[in-house]
């Protein structure tokens, strides 16, 4: 029936402007048809955006941006302005909820609860191959100006406790990608995520004598926007996290949220070479008061690196500085000596049949990059992915050639 209304339908444009509540313009908000997301845009600059499909009338218009209620719109109503109601990431709720508990709880009652906690996810959890349709992006700013942003629609099969360790296995195949970039960084970022780096560091470590075409093949498996798509499903394995640190009691704390809910909170310290290297995660499992079946999961990261002497990036990594406003002559200087950023995580799960599934998950990374001579660079990376179909029966794990297939790509600029 969907197949025979697109047929039927008359190619048409489609034209509006998204803004917020007080009628400001947002750029890069993302707009696509629901029945056909590859068809989609992004808004530039003013807010502004325009696309041409085949859809009937009715047809619903998905359009959204990080930290805002996503919307869905008729076809037939997009023109105009479209506006979009401010949502704070959750995540940021959940973990100004979960302070510590004044009072130590006991150690005895502390494992007790974690236990009912582990047999509820036991029993919720999937424990059979799962697949997701999933509509995911990725947006880089620095000094609060966006330079791009890469839109995935994806395949992703989850493959419970196959992977190492125990933890789940994430296959991802990407199936369609749009790249939007303001149009000054556009020559830049060509350069860079074209795949000559990429190329260049499969030869490296390519054994003597691999035939050039089999290194091109290999370079162009690679493909960078795919791992950081991935990336953002695979982290926050929240089920296998919570078993490897349940029994350590002393490092988890409880708090009370209203409506029945209760914050579980595991917090934990990793140090290395002497302390260059500190990384403190705080993991928040929002739990029912009464079931204790999870409902969210949040996680907070910081992390700090401290190079001594300083180091000297290479020529590829020193290309990636083209890209956050640094001059020549401040690159060739570059010597990184510091690294310290954060990264907040949210898991927001749906039910289905009696089983937890990802519903949504998003993240903000925030970065400084110090070198020589007090250069500082810093970096926002907001990412967001939304699940728009979800498979549970007969699914089949992907194959090799479905993975590692190049993504179709377009490139769009944002005037």
């Amino acid at each position: 029936m969907k197949s025979l209304l697109l047929i039927l339908a008359f190619v048409s444009s489609f034209f509006g402007r998204v803004v917020d509540e007080k009628g400001m313009p947002i750029a890069y908000a993302t707009v696509y048809p629901e029945i056909a997301p590859e068809w989609g845009t992004a808004t530039n600059n003013d807010g502004y955006f325009s696309f041409e499909a085949n859809l009937p009338p009715d047809s619903r218009v998905i359009v959204s941006f990080i930290g805002y209620q996503k919307k869905t719109v008729l076809a037939r109503d997009l023109q105009g302005d479209i506006v979009l109601i401010e949502q704070p990431i959750a995540l940021q709720e959940t973990v100004i909820a979960a302070k510590k508990s004044k009072q130590r709880n006991k150690r005895k009652q502390m494992a007790a609860l974690l236990h009912a906690v582990y047999v509820k996810l036991e029993q919720e959890f999937p424990h059979d191959n799962t697949q997701y349709a999933v509509v995911s992006d990725v947006r880089m700013s620095s000094d609060n100006s966006p330079w791009g942003m890469e839109q995935m629609i994806a395949n992703i099969v989850v493959l419970p406790e196959q992977g190492s360790e125990g933890r789940d296995s994430v296959q991802f195949q990407g199936r369609y990608c749009k790249r939007f970039f303001d149009a000054r960084k556009r020559a830049q970022a060509d350069s860079i995520l074209a795949g000559n780096a990429l190329e260049r560091m499969e030869q490296k470590s390519a054994p003597k004598g691999t035939p050039a075409n089999m290194l091109r093949r290999a370079a162009n498996a690679v493909d960078s926007g795919v791992v950081v798509h991935e990336a953002l499903f695979a982290i926050g394995n929240m089920r296998y996290d919570f078993e490897q640190t349940m029994a350590d009691t002393k490092h988890w704390t409880v708090s009370n949220e209203s409506e029945g809910e209760t914050v579980l909170t595991h917090t934990q310290t990793v140090s290395k070479y002497l302390g260059c290297f500190k990384m403190t995660f705080e993991r928040h499992y929002i739990v029912d008061s009464r079931t204790y079946a999870v409902r969210r999961f949040s996680e907070h990261a910081e992390v700090k690196v401290t190079i001594p002497f300083g180091i000297k990036l290479n020529a590829d990594q020193l290309q990636m500085l083209n890209l956050v406003n640094m001059s020549e002559q401040q690159i060739e200087k570059f010597r990184l000596k510091k690294l310290r950023g954060s990264v907040d995580l949210n898991t927001i799960y749906q039910r289905q049949e009696g089983r937890v599934y990802t519903q949504e998950k998003n993240m903000i990374c925030n970065a400084h990059i110090l070198g020589s001579k007090k250069a500082e660079i810093p970096l926002v990376i907001k990412a967001t992915q939304r699940v728009t179909n979800l498979q549970t029966q007969s699914v089949k794990p992907l194959t090799k050639r479905q993975i590692t297939k190049r993504v179709p790509r377009e490139i769009v600029e944002i005037y």
